[in-house]
């Protein structure tokens, strides 16, 4: 569709079922194929409690998110709160930044999941196998948001799929067995008390619920946006923290922590150890968990960088829509950014940051929500967050102070990091600031 113009616009294709399985799609990706191992390593066989928690936080923040894509259904939608919020275009334009950088480095993370698992069934090169995957997801990133939705939900019945496994093997293992562990066990000399380490693993496994965040980020390719975005998040995120507590009880039980922490594909081997010869199977259904993740986080990073653009704030070329109804300028501009990262591969150090800037962001969001609700207590809302003493939102505060308590849990090396992302993105303000 063109505007008067002659300029094309983002199609308008998703409708509530495609919607909620691209957050499904996303929140159930790399996270938990890749970080239970590790996360077990960190809270033992109470890495179940880290889920839960991290549950709990997603939800805070993500009806926080519900509300405002209510009010501004647009893509680069923190950018956008934050902006409407608090009117300092510095402060607006880190947070889009953050959120760029996030999902470039994310998505190469979990290509890097995905080429594991290939050159381990197929072998080759997996720096290689990550930069052909990014390029390949990038490709149907440009045809059209439509194809990218009809990827997504296939890769989400897949995944889910091995996920309903591993709760079908661990319910088989529970009627022969029992509990087999205890499961608030955690690991000797963890340091701290118990819940430190709880916590502890929950700012690195929240790296699992990353993506429903991402659903406000369509909100222009999506038909009624203001009524079906808060809904599907609400979805998403349900159902992602069911099936998630299911499997890592299901996993703890019959693995135990200190096999799951040692093993490099903690699923796979979890369905293994109760179904022989099952290797080839899962590691196919976890390479469609990593690519779908991966092409949503393409996705998300090309529609925030057009958003920023088409309100000005980065160079108007990546506002530019093609014939296909897609940013093209903005995906190759994503592309070239996780193609040249692709050297990357510490998936721990990677999810850390990614975590910690999200963190940061969201409490950005919930401030927000905070902020609109005295400036502008009068605006259209199709959805309103429970749980209020008058105009102040009590879930978004608990949001507020919970990610803002998290960044508690990150060590030094991961703040500075961080540091450095956030000073890249002010000197890019400056920079884009003298060019107006």
């Amino acid at each position: 569709m063109k505007h008067k113009t002659g300029h094309f616009k983002l199609k308008k294709a998703l409708g509530l079922w495609e919607l909620s399985l691209y957050g499904i799609g996303i929140i159930l990706g790399a996270g938990i194929y890749a970080l239970l191992g590790i996360g077990a390593g960190i809270a033992g066989n109470a890495i179940w409690l880290s889920f839960i928690i991290a549950a709990i936080l997603a939800a805070f923040t993500g009806l926080s998110y519900a509300e405002m894509s209510s009010m501004y259904p647009k893509e680069a939608a923190e950018y956008n709160y934050t902006k409407n919020a608090f009117r300092k275009p510095v402060l607006s334009f880190v947070i889009g930044w953050l959120m760029i950088i996030a999902s470039i480095v994310a998505a190469v993370t979990v290509a890097f999941g995905f080429a594991s698992y290939f050159t381990h069934i197929f072998g080759g090169s997996v720096t290689a196998t990550a930069a052909v995957l990014v390029l390949i997801l990038s490709a149907i990133n440009y045809i059209g948001i439509k194809e990218s939705s009809t990827f997504n939900i296939i890769s989400t019945l897949i995944e889910t799929s091995g996920l309903l496994i591993v709760v079908a093997v661990g319910l088989f293992f529970f009627s022969s067995y029992g509990m087999t562990i205890d499961p608030f066990e955690i690991p000797p000399g963890a340091g701290g008390t118990a819940f430190g380490s709880i916590l502890a693993a929950t700012a690195l496994i929240f790296f699992a619920y990353l993506g429903f965040e991402d659903i406000v980020n369509v909100s222009e390719e999506t038909k009624n946006a203001r009524k079906i975005v808060p809904k599907a998040l609400v979805i998403a995120i349900v159902v992602s923290t069911v099936l998630y507590i299911l499997v890592s009880l299901s996993a703890v039980n019959i693995m135990g922590w200190e096999r799951l922490s040692a093993s490099k594909a903690p699923l796979t081997e979890t369905v293994s150890s109760v179904i022989p010869n099952s290797d080839f199977i899962f590691s196919l259904i976890a390479l469609f968990a990593t690519a779908n993740t991966s092409l949503i986080l393409l996705i998300v990073g090309s529609r925030i960088l057009y958003g920023m653009a088409s309100d000005k704030s980065m160079p108007r070329m990546f506002s530019v829509v093609g014939n296909r109804g897609t940013p093209y300028f903005a995906v190759a501009a994503v592309t070239i950014g996780a193609v040249a990262l692709s050297l990357v591969g510490n998936i721990k150090t990677v999810a850390m940051v990614t975590d910690m800037t999200l963190f940061i962001i969201y409490a950005a969001v919930n401030a927000s929500l905070i902020a609109l609700r005295y400036k502008l207590p009068k605006a259209k809302r199709a959805f309103r967050t429970p749980l209020n003493i008058g105009k102040f939102p009590v879930l978004a505060f608990l949001g507020l102070v919970s990610s803002l308590l998290m960044l508690l849990y990150f060590d030094a090396a991961i703040a500075m990091l961080e540091a450095a992302a956030i000073g890249s993105g002010l000197v890019l303000y400056l920079i884009f600031r003298r060019k107006k």
